[in-house]
């Protein structure tokens, strides 16, 4: 997964989040967080990726 899909992931869960706060659904709301964490989870992978290509 690329950097960018990562980050996009990061801002679907956010919106998820949100919308699930929004209208008190408890799930959704789990379910945006994860997703966000998951995102930042990639994101992190791809980082350590680049810098040891970069070595």
């Amino acid at each position: 997964m690329s950097k960018g899909k990562a980050k996009a992931k990061q801002i679907k869960g956010k919106l998820k989040e949100t919308t699930g706060d929004a209208v008190g659904n408890k799930r959704m709301e789990a379910e945006g967080r994860a997703e966000k964490v998951s995102g930042k989870a990639q994101e992190a992978v791809e980082k350590a990726k680049k810098s040891l290509r970069d070595r």
